[in-house]
């Protein structure tokens, strides 16, 4: 540990990582230390034995509307502009997803324009007022019959509860659209770090006020801590050793496989296997990348209740204790709690980022 003063934080993903640099580049001393051997956090890559750069923590796509948020990223990676593409696979046949104009056609044997498609929505729906679960959402959306095949048994493996038992802000992040875009994001910065996320967090973190300790993990360390500050990205139950019970996180197994002399295995990066399969869905590597290989890398994506902490699970209970730690996290004047886990809120990549630098900006103002 270095000595005091220093600013400790907890993790190396995009939290930790960002307000690590910010910090430094305000001139303080970081040290930062994650309990993995590595750094990136779940946004960790590699080259696999085989040679293709691999997501090890399943898929990570990066895309923001915010300029602020892709600039700064910008100073530490170029990039490769990509937008995303996901088919789900429903009675043996692929389709574009999200719902769109092609979904409707393809499956119902019809030809609607974009007027068409929007009264066939308006036709089907279930109207739900009020609006309260994952359910409503997609019943007053699209009707059953789109719910049966694309959400619910999906919804039900990635979660392990019915869509009824879920936060209705969890299905109203995937789009309907009457149009024939098949992008599954329509952000207006859609790009992949051009060498991988690993080298864009090694540019992040090498400044000379910051050094970084992998294989520590804060549990371990926490009593022989002399920061003068801590910033703690890790499960916010998990600081305050779970004493109001524990908060329910999702996890995932990944199977990562390797197929030799298999140029493409899919159509796109990602297919969506919502009713067959123990696994959700299935990526391939060389769409995000762009690398041109021989072989190809994919990974399947096993949801699990047990594991390390992924999702924080959307439910108004859940919320209710994650409040009484939040309450808790107030009075430690020390530290601050930043992140996915730390806040407890199903963040994607670009949100994490903006609450790392409003974080920075507290601790440096």
């Amino acid at each position: 540990m270095q000595a005091a003063p220093y600013i400790l934080i907890v993790g190396a993903g995009f939290a930790g990582s960002v307000v690590a640099r910010e910090l430094a580049d305000a001139g303080r001393h970081v040290h930062v230390i994650d309990k993995r051997p590595h750094i990136a956090g779940n946004a960790y890559d590699e080259l696999d034995t085989h040679g293709i750069l691999v997501h090890r923590y399943g898929p990570h796509i990066f895309h923001t509307s915010g300029e602020r948020i892709f600039e700064y990223l910008s100073r530490f990676t170029e990039w490769r502009p990509y937008e995303h593409r996901v088919r789900g696979i429903v009675g043996g046949k692929s389709y574009p997803f999200p719902i769109n104009r092609d979904t409707l056609n393809q499956l119902y044997g019809l030809d609607l324009d974009e007027a068409g498609a929007a009264a066939f929505f308006e036709q089907v729906r279930e109207p739900r007022d009020p609006v309260l679960s994952s359910e409503d959402v997609v019943l007053n959306s699209v009707g059953r019959d789109l719910y049966e095949k694309f959400f619910l048994n999906y919804t039900r493996k990635q979660w392990g509860l019915d869509p009824s038992r879920l936060k209705a802000g969890v299905a109203a992040r995937i789009p309907v659209r009457t149009n024939t875009d098949d992008r599954y994001f329509t952000d207006t910065f859609q790009a992949m770090p051009l060498h991988g996320y690993t080298k864009m967090f090694e540019s992040m973190l090498d400044h000379p006020n910051i050094s970084v300790e992998l294989g520590v993990d804060f549990a371990d360390v926490r009593v022989n801590i002399k920061a003068s500050h801590i910033v703690y990205t890790g499960p916010i139950d998990a600081y305050f050793n779970h004493c109001h019970g524990h908060l329910p996180y999702r996890s995932l197994r990944f199977e990562h496989e390797h197929l030799p002399n298999v140029e493409q295995y899919q159509e796109t990066g990602t297919i969506n296997y919502p009713n067959d399969h123990a696994y959700t869905r299935i990526t391939e590597f060389k769409h995000l990348t762009g690398q041109k290989h021989k072989g190809t890398s994919i990974v399947r994506e096993y949801p699990q209740a047990e594991g390390d902490p992924y999702y924080p699970v959307p439910r108004a209970e859940n919320e209710a204790l994650f409040k009484r730690y939040e309450d808790l996290s107030m009075k430690e004047s020390n530290v601050t709690f930043v992140g996915r886990l730390a806040q407890y809120r199903y963040y994607n990549m670009d949100q994490v980022v903006g609450a790392a630098l409003a974080a920075a900006k507290r601790l440096t103002g």
